[in-house]
């Protein structure tokens, strides 16, 4: 029963104490990285944008981090609407993601050697080809400094040149979410635009289609996406996805992934419009932001030595929700990454 002396005790318990003194030892521990001992914390809206609010890098070093956030600003590869080169600046205006992690009990980006070491520094704004050779250089160099990678784009072609990089040695796995397969083949001549880099990244060698799994899939184009099951992958119609069946999903993800090297891709199409209308091919009868949220928290422990976000369009969202869920996203796979077996020793 509520009464005088047990007001006295939380008074003299919390009157006196600042916001990043906590009674919870976990929560003690986090506040203590993110609190200086005056209970101060930087200011998310103060300094330069960066993604994730991540320390800056002006140099694009990634030596001496676990994480390397980082810019593709390309949409070259486009089949519908263009815009996605703004993705990696929208992310970067987004005041504030965490720094908490409250399903997955971390900090990232306190927690972890992380830095935003900036864009692909791109030859050419209008050459395709060479742009793919840009990121493949850029996310190899990353790779060579032990460092996973965790990228923004850009449209969804992006993905090849950075599986490229990663699979150089040997081919990885997929988790893919996203409302297309991205596995169809040559338009008006061009095999390399972004409906068509999962395709294309098994020919090479550096994909595993039978550890490969897309989910969110739907729309009016499944018809050229074949690739996807005839190589072997797995696909989860995004009308298979319910509260109650997500569990199943996520078991069967990581029964597909196993425990080798996987690259986790996420457009922020897979999301229905009404949350992330701001992407180049919007398609109706997407996943809820809860929905996603519940499915990379399921993934904790996997294996995930790389990452993207991307199709993240500005433009076409006045709200900035599109940015925002996207950054969220963002966040997750980074807070994954801090539970992966390949995290380069801190």
């Amino acid at each position: 029963m509520w009464n005088d002396e047990k007001l006295a005790k939380l008074r003299q318990q919390f009157c006196n104490t600042n916001g990043g003194e906590m009674v919870d030892p976990d929560f003690r521990r986090i506040a203590a990285q993110i609190f200086d001992p005056q209970g101060r914390r930087t200011a998310p809206y103060a300094g330069l944008p960066t993604l994730l609010d991540a320390p800056a890098r002006a140099d694009g070093s990634a030596e001496g981090l676990q994480v390397a956030l980082y810019g593709m600003p390309m949409d070259l590869g486009v089949t519908n609407r263009n815009g996605a080169r703004f993705g990696p600046r929208a992310l970067r205006a987004i005041e504030r993601i965490g720094p908490y992690n409250d399903a997955l009990v971390c900090a990232p980006v306190h927690e972890m050697a992380v830095a935003d070491i900036g864009d692909v520094p791109f030859r050419s704004r209008f050459d395709l080809t060479r742009s793919h050779e840009d990121i493949e250089t850029f996310v190899a160099g990353i790779v060579a400094s032990g460092a996973l990678p965790l990228g923004v784009g850009g449209d969804h072609s992006v993905s090849l040149p950075v599986l490229r990089a990663i699979g150089r040695e040997r081919p990885v796995g997929m988790i893919h979410i996203d409302a297309h397969c991205d596995t169809g083949g040559a338009y008006e001549g061009e095999k390399f635009h972004h409906g068509g880099p999962f395709r294309n990244a098994v020919l090479e060698g550096v994909l595993d289609p039978e550890r490969t799994i897309q989910i969110g899939i739907r729309g009016a184009a499944g018809y050229i996406w074949e690739f996807s099951t005839l190589s072997g992958m797995t696909v989860i119609p995004a009308q298979e996805i319910t509260e109650a069946s997500l569990p199943d999903i996520i078991a069967r993800a990581r029964a597909v992934i196993g425990t080798g090297p996987t690259y986790l891709s996420f457009d922020i199409d897979s999301l229905d419009p009404a949350f992330a209308p701001g992407t180049g091919t919007p398609e109706v009868g997407g996943l809820t932001p809860r929905e996603v949220l519940r499915l990379l928290r399921g993934l904790k422990g996997a294996n995930i030595v790389g990452a993207d976000v991307v199709e993240v369009a500005p433009a076409y969202d006045s709200t900035t929700n599109t940015a925002q869920n996207a950054a969220q996203m963002l966040f997750e796979i980074l807070s994954l990454m801090q539970f992966s077996p390949s995290l380069p020793k801190g």
